[in-house]
């Protein structure tokens, strides 16, 4: 069991003399499978965008953790997040990214479902031409909902059904960023790319997290929003990040920039915050665009993120967004080799975690350390349950 793998007193002493996540948390199977439990499941995790499906009707389906959803917005404008499973026989709904014109139909025995979920049409359950039973009551065979909530466009779910509220669970967040709860508009296909990486996904949070590695790996964006220029954000429980007081707005070649969010104040005229918003939707603001991250987990080493862009207004230029887009997939390609190259360091049996730097390594500390109080609260609820 994963519970005699890892010893996690080190990594959550005081910063001074902790050490980070052993290296089964990176590269061993069975603590994945208990990470995705504690981690991942029992918190609100990011699946998708709501723009994924912009009008009613758009369903696709997806696969988190291994199991099988349906983001789908109904006819009524609601985004909502089901099991991709029929009721009858368990086969999968919908296969491919598609308009629902009518219901959801199962391609096995074409029980029909509306897109809110409820169970529509049981067509010959009774026998030949009797589409009903005494046996099969509708009510209670709707499509299973997983329990979904929408900030910044990011679709979180609670696989578990049992978290807090969303707005209790990020409470101080949302108020950190209260200036920014208006209107997103997502820039489109080209503010939308994929990165696939080539480790676990926590290392991207925690690479993320921090801004110590910027004259090495970013030095183009050092060169203007320096290491000096950067702070800490550090919230125990809820997230962690690093916030710049230099940030550089990019614009076109007559000058112009993109329009800013509405009554922001003067903090925000030279300030960007990112924040790693436990456990694993990555965030950055600032005046004029935001941007938002998902990781999915695929195993012990494999990652993908799911970026996409965001601005204050819809229909900005076209060209401008393209340029941003490519401007944030630079900086972000530019951390793939220095992730992968941690999770290949994890396989040295000598590594025993690494140290913090007390002074630079805060933000990262602080998601070690919620991570190792997760996985902990998990195994004293698994030793009860015995």
């Amino acid at each position: 069991m994963a519970q005699s793998i890892t010893d996690l007193s080190d990594v959550r002493r005081p910063i001074g003399s902790a050490h980070g996540l052993p290296n089964a948390h990176y590269i061993d199977p069975a603590v994945f499978e208990e990470e995705k439990q504690a981690l991942l499941v029992t918190q609100w995790a990011g699946l998708a965008v709501a723009a994924d499906v912009p009008e009613p009707g758009d369903a696709v389906p997806m696969t988190f953790l291994g199991m099988p959803l349906l983001l789908i917005r109904d006819k009524s404008d609601t985004v909502r997040v089901f099991q991709n499973t029929c009721r009858h026989r368990g086969m999968i709904l919908v296969d491919a990214p598609r308009k629902i014109e009518g219901a959801i139909r199962c391609p096995y025995h074409s029980w029909c479902y509306a897109t809110d979920g409820r169970l529509v049409s049981t067509p010959h359950v009774g026998g030949p031409g009797q589409n009903t039973h005494e046996g099969i009551d509708r009510a209670l065979l709707g499509l299973i909902e997983v329990r979904s909530h929408i900030w910044r466009d990011v679709v979180w779910i609670n696989l578990s059904g049992d978290a807090p509220a969303f707005e209790i669970a990020m409470a101080d967040l949302l108020a950190r960023w209260a200036e920014f709860e208006q209107p997103v508009f997502h820039g489109g296909p080209e503010s939308r790319f994929q990165l696939d990486v080539n480790c676990n996904w926590k290392l991207a949070v925690e690479n993320y997290c921090e801004s110590y590695h910027l004259p090495w790996v970013h030095p183009g964006l050092n060169s203007y929003s320096r290491l000096e220029d950067h702070y800490h954000i550090e919230r125990p429980g809820e997230y962690s990040g690093q916030g710049t007081l230099v940030y550089r707005q990019i614009t076109n070649e007559n000058g112009e920039k993109f329009p800013d969010f509405a009554g922001l104040s003067d903090q925000w005229d030279t300030a960007a915050e990112y924040v790693a918003a436990f456990p694993n939707v990555l965030l950055g603001v600032h005046r004029d665009h935001a941007f938002a991250i998902i990781l999915v987990p695929d195993g012990t080493a494999r990652t993908t993120e799911h970026v996409h862009l965001y601005y204050p207004v819809a229909g900005t230029d076209e060209g401008l967004r393209a340029r941003n887009s490519q401007q944030w997939k630079t900086v972000f390609e530019e951390d793939i080799f220095v992730v992968e190259g941690m999770q290949r360091g994890r396989l040295a049996p000598g590594f025993d975690g690494g140290r913090f730097s007390p002074a630079m390594d805060g933000p990262t500390h602080l998601f070690h350390d919620w991570v190792a109080g997760k996985i902990q609260t998990h195994r004293a609820k698994a030793e009860a349950a015995e």
